[in-house]
């Protein structure tokens, strides 16, 4: 362990000493991309892909299961 510097009395910045600019970049940045999983719809069709094994559904009844999952989540 490094003798000169003990992490018990290393205080982090006080938020105020923080740069304005890389505060409003960041408000940017997570305006644009934070919130991004919830505004997206899933792709049902990669979940039962990524769930379930290839074969155990017919094309039919993937496409069922997603038409009841969309509109279960709509309600």
């Amino acid at each position: 362990m490094n003798a000169d510097i003990n992490p018990i009395y290393t205080r982090p910045f006080h938020p105020t000493r923080v740069n304005g600019d890389a505060i409003h970049a960041l408000a940017l940045w997570l305006k644009a991309n934070g919130s991004r999983q919830i505004r997206q719809a899933p792709d049902w069709r990669s979940v039962m892909r990524e769930r379930y094994p290839v074969g155990l559904f017919t094309e039919d009844e993937v496409r069922e299961l997603c038409d009841l999952m969309c509109n279960s989540k709509a309600r």
